[in-house]
């Protein structure tokens, strides 16, 4: 099971006691997976369809809780992307428990007409913090995903149309969390990419097992690219130390080669010397083999004077005069 799977099968099973968010989580799921069909003799009926089990039986309960009204559940397999995939659709056939939800969840005018889309909610339904928790949550579980936080950090709600995306990127950033709308697809989602604010975002919802399980999975990744960084430091300093100490060799061994290291100064020749018996050794243990001991800084001006002696023979071609 996808970890967005294990956070809907978390929320699905989430009681929600209160009427009022009952209400919210519902006007959700229908705005973003359902639909009401009108017949010819103006009956209504309502159809939610969901690819996730846990999401249509979530459903099916808020139906049960909210309305006392038992719904049709039927699922067949329909071929997505060359896969097999099932479907699940409720279906209340009354048309009279039909009315009762729309009226309950601000989609019916008075004068009996149904509202053309089913979303964005009536602002009565989100009022409330709880309820703006349970209308994210009803979104979530009908149109979102999370990506697998082990490999990237990506949340994301999908909205049919830039009104809906509009309103539940309001309701998200009222706790907080700084969603983002882009278009794909003739589709706008509204999605977070940072670990932090996802984290949030099951808090919001109150998932809280999954936010541990996050929480967990970021700490493991966090201490691991910190390892990776002061493994990667490390080698880029050891890979620094060895390239210096190459050209200090090379640069002493032309100095010996055109016959110049002996006229070197003492200073500069005792550190030469030491370069080329101890090839490894660091800026620090060469200073601290010279009498007296000499800091880093002390070593590295005399290596890079050879240097620059070296370089300047290299480029005149001619013997050097070091008095």
């Amino acid at each position: 099971m996808s970890f967005s799977s294990e956070v809907k099968e978390e929320l699905s099973l989430l009681d929600t006691p209160a009427r009022h968010c009952q209400l919210a989580e519902l006007a959700a799921i229908i705005g973003m997976c359902g639909d009401v069909c009108i017949s010819a003799a103006e009956r209504f009926r309502l159809r939610i369809h969901t690819e996730n089990a846990a999401v249509s039986r979530k459903c099916f309960t808020l139906l049960r809780k909210t309305f006392s009204i038992r719904s049709d559940v039927s699922v067949h397999l329909n071929k997505k992307y060359g896969k097999s995939c099932r479907i699940y659709t409720i279906l209340v056939r009354d048309h009279s428990s039909v009315v009762r939800i729309l009226q309950a969840l601000k989609l019916l005018a008075a004068n009996g007409e149904i509202a053309e889309q089913v979303s964005p909610a009536n602002q009565l339904l989100v009022q409330k913090s709880c309820c703006r928790r349970a209308f994210i949550r009803g979104a979530f579980l009908a149109a979102g995903s999370i990506s697998n936080p082990e490999k990237s950090y990506h949340f994301e709600i999908v909205c049919v149309s830039m009104e809906r995306a509009a309103q539940l990127q309001q309701l998200i950033r009222s706790f907080g969390p700084d969603a983002k709308i882009v278009e794909r697809k003739n589709h706008y989602i509204v999605y977070i990419k940072e670990g932090a604010q996802i984290v949030d975002m099951l808090n919001i919802m109150e998932a809280h097992i999954s936010l541990m399980n996050l929480e967990n999975i970021r700490i493991v990744r966090e201490m691991r690219n910190d390892v990776n960084r002061k493994v990667n430091c490390e080698a880029a300093n050891i890979n620094k130390t060895v390239n210096a100490a190459v050209r200090q060799m090379e640069d002493i061994r032309y100095l010996e080669t055109v016959g110049s290291l002996d006229s070197l100064p003492e200073g500069l020749a005792e550190i030469a010397g030491l370069r080329l018996a101890h090839p490894d050794a660091s800026l620090k243990e060469l200073g601290e083999m010279l009498t007296p001991p000499v800091g880093k800084s002390g070593v590295n001006h005399r290596l890079r004077k050879i240097s620059q002696l070296a370089d300047k023979l290299r480029e005149n071609k001619e013997e050097y005069n070091y008095e």
